[in-house]
């Protein structure tokens, strides 16, 4: 059964947050409010192996040759920096 939930002294920079990325995804704020909690406290469990099943049919969708594994490491490690 769902139940009310107030949130008082929101900083306003987290306020602010909330409402442009509930325009952005044409919600309420309650509605973002919510969808954000769930993605936190709820998050969905992928198994190990459907993981790595996704991993390889992505892999295999790509144009063959397009992306060596030292290409793609040198991405990775340009992003860390």
């Amino acid at each position: 059964m769902p139940v009310t939930l107030t949130l008082k002294n929101i900083p306003d920079l987290l306020y602010e947050r909330l409402k442009a990325v509930a325009q952005t995804h044409r919600r309420s704020m309650n509605s973002e409010a919510i969808v954000c909690l769930e993605s936190v406290l709820l998050p969905t469990s992928v198994a190990p192996s459907e993981r790595l099943a996704r991993a390889r049919a992505l892999r295999a969708s790509l144009p063959p040759g397009e992306f060596l594994a030292q290409d793609i490491d040198a991405f990775k490690r340009e992003g860390r920096q």
